[in-house]
């Protein structure tokens, strides 16, 4: 069973379909004791990335994402939850994040039009399981004002060009983020969720 961590935001019921949709199994779960026996945890996210980071906590999520990320478990962070996955973020103030991925988050450069909102193109720059037939230059669709900054460039699977080549997919060993929405990305989406649930299913 692959789960959707309810902590307050993100398009949940979208997340869910996308997944169904490819053939996934999956539930909504509204409390950190039901990631015990998950084959996979999805993160998804929108808003802002302290008030994401203050709903984990209260709710009790943070060590228990770190446990399991840690354990092996198949995890996908979608847009702020991407985000999440990295040590800090400078919307709104300084916020502390997961630090599951070394690095930070970041507004665009002043002079773009923010948020980035529509349809752009994915730069392969890795090949990854989690990519699979997915096309190079092929488009996702985004929502967002803040990019992922990795320290280590060799956990970037894709970037896209929006004034800056930025992170929209990061992944390392069993975690995996993408900054767009691959719910409602169409066919490239659907391939990347496709390709997710298959890794997942590949698990012992």
């Amino acid at each position: 069973m692959i789960v959707i961590i309810d902590y307050g935001m993100g398009n949940l019921r979208s997340a869910l379909r996308g997944i169904e949709k490819v053939g996934g199994n999956a539930r909504i779960i509204q409390s950190p004791r039901e990631l015990v026996g998950a084959r996979a945890v999805v993160l998804p996210g929108d808003g802002a990335f302290g008030h994401a980071m203050k709903n984990l906590r209260a709710a009790g999520w943070i060590e228990p994402i770190k446990q399991v990320c840690a354990d092996g478990v198949p995890f996908l962070g979608i847009c702020v939850g991407m985000q999440l996955l990295f040590e800090a973020s400078e919307e709104m103030g300084q916020h502390q994040g997961l630090g599951i991925f070394a690095g930070e988050v970041k507004r665009f450069p002043s002079g773009l039009k923010v948020p980035q909102m529509g349809w752009n193109q994915l730069h392969l720059r890795l090949s990854h399981a989690l990519l699979c037939d997915v096309p190079n230059n092929g488009y996702a669709y985004f929502v967002h004002s803040y990019y992922c900054a990795p320290r280590d460039p060799s956990i970037v699977l894709v970037t896209t060009d929006y004034g800056i080549d930025f992170a929209s997919v990061v992944g390392r060993g069993n975690v995996y983020g993408v900054q767009f929405h691959p719910e409602k990305s169409q066919s490239v989406g659907l391939k990347i969720l496709t390709n997710f649930v298959e890794l997942v299913n590949r698990q012992p």
